[in-house]
């Protein structure tokens, strides 16, 4: 299946990319986050300087720490020129990269204040403590170029930030308290906080202030199906931004014939000179041998990768068969990296599509006939058992139905280490929309899996995640425009499959999930951002609202009422799968690394400021379950005498058994019909007076 190649941004700079230090990988068994209590529960507890993963001392106690070393100087600011993302029919992305949506260099300082002396002495107070390392990796390969450092006014202690007032809402507590955000990173979290000079106030009165969301799935500029997603990392970002998520995590893609290693160079290649917020990547395998072990060896400690995904369909493309999938899953349990699972029967899946292509269905209402909830739930199933025959945990991807999210809780409730994860799309929308009268609305909405006809899916999904048997949320988010859909318009199967999400993910779960009482704000922000966090081993770095932790935080109207529509989002696509859906819950005030790029719903974004996150291996929040169970799983040896007696050459068993003879008088009889006793003489003949059972009348 051919595949085009999106364009690389050209970048403005001939510096060379700043050089960074190396990945901290994890060993085996405890690390700084082997306890899951968070960190003001542990008041009397001191940790001494460690990764981005460690806790910060003092940090219950109010205090105003120093962080000078952790200053974002680091990070880039990409080209001004634009892709080849066309935009169709969306007004507020006709002004590509340098119309108003971006930041220029005198916007940059309205952004900060100029630092102010203390009026008491005239001088600056200084804050005590220690430094908080910034983690990042290496550039992927040495001819990526470098982008345009970012201005030194945007990165000084200029850039200091209060938010007053307001809940401030973690994934385990509600309280009330301020947050002192400097460098880039949450300072000072409750009453009563010593601020230095030259802080801008933000007033967060009447609002909640949570950890900004992780979008664990999305695909960006992706080649797929004989197209490129229109939403690259710059848009897809931008659109991020503005629904309040602060990080994504997209999916590298091999072409045919092309390494991990390469594919992943691709991606960081495309994505740093892009992206609006921070970033991750997750690998699909789509075959397996000894090379491919050795990438993922690589991947897993050099690269910050600690998850590889396998596909269970698009056959004779991505798709991996069972023998290949488990030897995948041996090798994530052996490097601490987590198995992900797109999960459908792809045989059945075939073989329906083309009975309905024969009966003259060719329209998008074919994608959902060809893919019932069955093919879906099977394939949970079957890749669950695989993970869970090597003890390696597995995480199921866009989970769409009932039944597959019943095969995950049933799993969960047997003890089996696995995790679902809905979409914005299946919780927010339903599969009706394929049998649209109108083609361009029905492709709009094809993606696989499907979004279900049952209406009430989503509900029964947000039920799930409020149970805890589905812990995360993602968009999946793979934008075509209706020209890209139209490769599919005689035959269903070539419709590339992709939908928006990104940005409506946050409204579209406080809307169906808060707004009717199936999630409480604690459980928003763990099935948007939190749970994501531990599960990828980002956690307290990302997700939580914590001293120490990076500045990602979001201002929540829960009261705000938004309605979605193409003509206002910031995809680059010309559709919108939740058209005219209004939701409450807007993100008032976006922050990201300590920067503002949503104000007041106004939304300003500079690319390539992002940073690519590193997601080291061996989770404590799931691998140090997976280490105690390979103690009580490990294999039993019977001793016991040795057996004494005969054994048969087994060169003998594989000579033909001999055919059963029978003798020549039960030939001749079974072939005549004669019966055996035919040689004798009859029996006299005997009249019978009583039929059987006796006689009816009578004297008894």
């Amino acid at each position: 299946m051919a595949a085009a190649t999106p364009p690389t941004t050209p970048v403005q700079s001939t510096s060379p990319r700043p050089t960074s230090p190396p990945i901290p990988t994890l060993a085996r068994g405890l690390t700084p986050l082997g306890t899951e209590s968070p960190v003001y529960m542990s008041p009397k507890r001191s940790f001494v300087k460690s990764s981005m993963f460690g806790f910060i001392p003092d940090a219950h106690e109010g205090k105003s720490l120093s962080f000078g070393g952790n200053s974002v100087a680091n990070g880039r600011r990409g080209s001004k020129e634009t892709g080849d993302c066309s935009q169709k029919t969306t007004e507020n992305n006709d002004k590509g990269l340098n119309g108003d949506t971006a930041l220029n260099e005198d916007e940059v300082m309205s952004v900060t204040l100029t630092e102010q002396a203390d009026e008491s002495d005239g001088k600056e107070k200084k804050c005590e403590g220690i430094v908080h390392e910034e983690v990042r990796v290496k550039a992927a390969t040495a001819d990526i170029l470098a982008a345009e450092p970012i201005p030194k006014e945007l990165d000084s202690a200029q850039n200091r930030i209060l938010i007053k007032g307001g809940k401030i809402v973690n994934d385990d507590v509600i309280s009330e308290g301020d947050i002192y955000i400097e460098d880039g990173i949450i300072k000072q979290v409750g009453r009563d906080l010593t601020i230095p000079g030259g802080t801008r106030t933000i007033e967060a009165r009447g609002k909640l202030i949570i950890p900004g969301g992780i979008d664990t799935h999305t695909h960006m500029q992706a080649p797929f199906m004989g197209s490129v997603s229109v939403d690259d990392f710059y848009h897809g970002t931008k659109a991020a931004l503005a629904g309040g998520t602060t990080m994504i995590m997209d999916f590298v893609i091999p072409l045919k014939g092309e390494s991990l290693l390469e594919a992943y160079d691709k991606w960081r290649n495309w994505a740093d000179s892009k992206v609006c917020c921070d970033y991750s990547l997750h690998v699909v395998v789509p075959n397996f041998n000894p090379k491919v072990r050795q990438e993922m060896e690589i991947l897993t400690k050099e690269k910050g990768v600690n998850s590889f995904k396998m596909m269970m369909a698009y056959k004779n493309f991505l798709m991996i068969r069972d023998d290949e999938m488990i030897q995948i899953f041996d090798a994530c349990r052996e490097l601490g990296a987590l198995g992900m699972v797109h999960a459908e029967n792809e045989d059945a899946i075939e073989l329906l599509a083309n009975k309905l292509l024969a009966m003259g269905v060719t329209g998008p209402e074919g994608n959902d006939q060809s893919r019932p909830e069955e093919v879906e739930a099977e394939a949970t199933n079957r890749a669950i058992v695989l993970a869970d025959t090597v003890n390696c945990p597995v995480y199921i991807v866009h989970v769409m139905s009932k039944m597959a999210a019943d095969v995950i809780a049933e799993k969960r409730k047997q003890g089996i280490l696995c995790f679902g994860e809905p979409i914005a799309a299946g919780l927010g929308t339903d599969g009706s929309h394929q049998y649209n009268k109108c083609w361009r609305h029905a492709a709009g909405h094809v993606m696989r899996p499907p979004l279900r006809l049952d209406p009430t899916t989503s509900g029964y999904l947000l039920d799930m995640l409020a149970s805890g048997n589905l812990q995360t949320t993602g968009s999946d988010n793979c934008t075509f425009n209706a020209d890209q859909k139209a490769i599919g318009k005689d035959d269903f199967t070539k419709i590339p499959a992709g939908v928006n999400g990104v940005e409506d993910r946050m409204s579209i779960i406080w809307e169906k999930g808060v707004m009717t009482g199936k999630l409480d704000p604690c459980q928003f922000v763990a099935v948007t951002s939190t749970n994501a966090a531990k599960i990828f081993n980002i956690y307290p770095r990302k997700g939580r609202i914590a001293v120490g932790s990076d500045a990602d935080v979001v201002i929540w109207d829960p009261n705000q009422v938004r309605a979605i529509s193409a003509k206002t989002h910031h995809h680059a696509c010309d559709f919108n799968i939740f058209e005219g859906m209004s939701c409450h819950g807007v993100a008032h005030y976006v922050i990201s690394n300590g920067r503002i790029f949503v104000e007041e719903g106004d939304v300003k974004v500079t690319q390539g400021v992002g940073r690519f996150v590193p997601t080291p291996p061996f989770s404590p929040h799931v691998y140090m379950k997976v280490q105690e169970r390979e103690k009580v799983i490990c294999p039993k040896k019977v001793e016991r005498e040795g057996y004494v007696g005969s054994v048969v050459d087994a060169r003998q068993l594989s000579a033909a058994p001999p055919l059963l003879q029978h003798n020549d008088s039960y030939n001749q009889h079974r072939a005549s019909g004669a019966q055996i006793d035919d040689n004798k003489s009859p029996r006299a003949g005997i009249r019978v007076q009583n039929p059987p059972g006796g006689r009816s009348t009578g004297l008894w």
